[in-house]
């Protein structure tokens, strides 16, 4: 596929052809972002954050685009790695994209960029972006819906009055083939303060150890900006990614019988089934993810004073996805190919089989987003308040299409053991359902910085949302062929949030907070409704955390720990024998992290953290009463470290650490027996070394996974994707 191919997909997804497999053509010369050196941000980048990182009352975790590159980071997942309390989990039926965990909760519809929704489900590149940031803990005041155990908000790049021409080439193992370009440059002639910045970026890619997964894609990002460094500037960006897949759903789960399985409800251990990291069960030639995203984005900023600054930003989002992949289930032998399947304790793997469950459709979602915000600054009674009042209007729409396996006629099948990918797709699939969802959302915020004295600061904030929402659906009987009438529901949300914190600054370099705040989940979070859930309130969030932060060694290094508490009270949960959920559920999350960022010396910098979480279910009227949260390890570390010698060279290395998790929160009932299903934990390594030839050019070597370590990566209750074994990445950087 060639460069061109990828940058006008349309005509692909038009035509519903598989996408090819051939790698990228690739130029010979490449040009990498103008980031800074270090490895620790001062400063938080969303407007309503309006206090230093020191004095803010809450843990935020910041990414900085020096760490992707000596990471030689090439996708978000990556990134979120140096982020204590968080894990990574796998895509599902339509919600391709990425997918994680963030303290105890999940947080595949908390993404954002510069402060909006990303909600579209593709796997994101960084090559746009200057930072990432992970704001943990319940943020509705901030963000409306959503953000239970925390949000990722990707921080872009934008126009600079200094010119500049920076990028970088990689080829690696597994045909890894990257390109990346970022050029600036000021346009004075066209008036003050105007620049221009173009980012692109092309990737071609396989997964070491799975020999037939493969991700290629492209992207653009031009940015123009009016008014930089004057009281009134205008930004216009956009953001174009597309993505070619051949994509992987790992191995199955496999659900032996315990002793006795007669007792009714009795208890089972499942396990990854016990194969090789390169068995592929999906068709190599029938498989395929396809993405286009496209998000235009329109800001302004007007200072009518020191004290007084206003600042609206209008966005347009159009995600569009096409998908056929194979799950892969263990599967009776017997004939009738029916799963999941209870082994018996007996049966030899070599007679297992695995049953090809197609999952294929196509999905298109759209938002449209504006937001409004009043920054102040005024003293009222001596003391000096910071005011953020604001507006947000949203639409958001989803309209996927899915096809079922025609469940009369036999699942095409596979050994367990031994594979082959390279048979005729022949899945029998029929087109089964059609949605459509449009949510309207409308709010109004505010958020009050108070400082009492030198040494005290407190924060206060509300919001309200209302969240409405209209979902259509049609389902097609195969057995009858015939449509089933329209299911059409509405609800309405009327929520209010809250967050409040208190800051003890000891010393200018220190500070001791407190802070507690809510968010809610309504039915409708994901753009879906269903008969089970339309009527009900959204689930409640609370958090309670005590933290502290230091700068310490001349302000370049960062130490932050916090303690905290999430409690999820109305759960949502399906009772035995009815349809119907009910609000009768409680979970919780608590525990605690730690994090040091930045310069030890002026030649040794480091990232690393540690996160606790304890989760469970903690009332609850079904089998999952007391079971810890799905995808939430219990332990996690990372750590990230690089020293420059005085002749140019660098070298770093760094480890992961991530301990067992389980599939779900609730058991998974194969034959009559209830199974809980857990990952093993796992660590890995990885080794960097750069040396800077002269101003202009760097070469890089990175090695990930240094042991080949044989892990499990991203969850999902019924399959599980490992992780890529050993593989290396060789760059070159130029500036200019």
């Amino acid at each position: 596929m060639t460069l061109a191919a990828l940058a006008f997909p349309a005509i692909a997804q038009e035509t519903g052809s598989a996408p090819s497999s051939a790698p990228i053509a690739l130029p010979t010369l490449s040009v990498e972002g103008a980031g800074g050196s270090d490895y620790k941000a001062d400063q938080p980048t969303l407007p309503k954050l309006t206090q230093p990182l020191l004095d803010t009352p809450q843990s935020i975790s910041v990414v900085t685009q020096q760490v992707m590159q000596d990471q030689g980071v090439i996708n978000l997942r990556d990134a979120l790695r140096n982020v204590p309390g968080i894990s990574l989990a796998a895509g599902e039926f339509g919600a391709q994209g990425d997918n994680l965990t963030i303290r105890g909760f999940s947080a595949r519809n908390d993404i954002y960029i510069d402060g909006m929704r990303d909600f579209g489900g593709y796997y994101r590149d960084p090559f746009y972006l200057e930072e990432v940031e992970v704001l943990e803990g319940p943020s509705s005041i901030l963000f409306g819906r959503g953000s239970t155990g925390g949000v990722v908000n990707q921080n872009s790049k934008t126009p600079q009055l200094t010119g500049f021409l920076r990028g970088g080439l990689d080829f690696g193992t597994d045909d890894t083939e990257r390109l990346t370009a970022d050029i600036n440059q000021p346009l004075p002639e066209w008036g003050e303060g105007v620049a221009a910045r173009l980012n692109v970026m092309a990737t071609h890619s396989g997964v070491a150890g799975r020999p037939y997964a493969e991700n290629q894609r492209f992207g653009v990002a031009p940015s123009l900006a009016f008014g930089l460094g004057t009281p009134t500037r205008l930004t216009f960006n956009y953001i174009h990614q597309t993505e070619y897949d051949q994509p992987d759903y790992g191995l199955p789960a496999l659900f032996v019988s315990p002793t006795n399985p007669s007792i009714a409800g009795s208890q089972g251990v499942g396990q990854v089934a016990p194969v090789a990291r390169s068995n592929y069960y999906g068709f190599a030639d029938g498989d395929y993810l396809r993405t286009n995203v496209d998000i235009a984005t329109a800001k302004i900023e007007h200072d009518f004073s020191d004290d007084l600054q206003i600042r609206d930003q209008l966005r347009y989002s159009h995600y569009v996805r096409s998908f056929r992949i194979t799950e892969p289930q263990v599967a009776d032998p017997s004939g009738n190919h029916s799963f999941p399947f209870l082994v018996m304790p007996t049966t030899p793997l070599s007679q297992l089989v695995v049953a090809r469950n197609q999952l294929y459709g196509t999905g298109l979602e759209t938002l449209i987003d504006n937001q409004t915000d009043i920054t102040a600054h005024f003293t009222t009674f001596g003391l000096n308040n910071t005011l953020v009042a604001g507006l947000e209007f949203t639409r958001e729409t989803s309209d996927p299409t899915r096809n079922s396996a025609d469940t009369s006629k036999p699942y095409s099948i596979t050994s367990l053991v031994n594979p082959d990918p390279t048979q005729t797709y022949n899945a029998f699939t029929y087109f089964s359902t059609q949605t459509k969802t449009t949510s309207y959302s409308q709010a109004v915020y505010l958020v009050d910085t108070l400082d009492l004295g030198e040494q005290w600061q407190l924060m206060a904030g509300g919001r309200f949302d209302r969240f409405a929402t209209d979902y259509n659906s049609n389902v097609y009987n195969v057995a009858h062929q015939l449509q089933t009438p329209t299911t059409a529901l509405q609800h309405i949300d009327r929520m209010p949030s809250w967050r409040g914190g208190i800051v003890y600054k000891p010393a200018p370099n220190g500070s001791i907070y407190f802070d507690a705040g809510t968010s809610f989940n309504p039915s409708a979070e994901s753009l879906s409704l269903s008969t089970a859930n339309s009527s009900l309130d959204p689930v409640k969030n609370t958090t309670y955390e005590l933290g502290t932060k230091w700068d310490v060694l001349d302000e370049k290094l960062s130490l932050t720990a916090a303690i905290y508490q999430t409690q999820q009270t109305n759960l949502r949960e399906t009772i035995p024998g009815e349809i119907l959920q009910q609000l009768v559920g409680d979970g919780i999350a608590k525990g605690f992290t730690a994090e040091v960022k930045g310069h030890i010396t002026p030649e040794w910098q480091i990232i690393g953290g540690y996160g606790y979480t304890f989760s469970i279910i903690d009332e609850s009227p079904i089998g999952d009463l007391g079971h810890r949260l799905a995808n939430v390890p219990m332990h996690t570390v990372n750590l990230f470290t690089t020293y420059t010698f005085p002749f140019g060279l660098q070298i770093g290395g760094g480890m992961n650490y991530v301990s067992g998790r389980y599939l779900s929160a609730t058991p998974r009932v194969v034959g009559g027996v209830n199974f809980f299903t857990e990952a093993p934990g796992y660590v890995t390594g990885n080794l960097m070394a750069k040396y800077t030839v002269n101003e202009h050019l760097d070469l890089q070597v990175n090695v990930a996974n240094i042991s080949d370590a044989y892990y499990y990566d991203l969850l999902h209750p019924s399959h599980i994707v490992p992780g890529a074994g050993r593989s290396a990445l060789f760059s070159a950087s130029v500036r200019y």
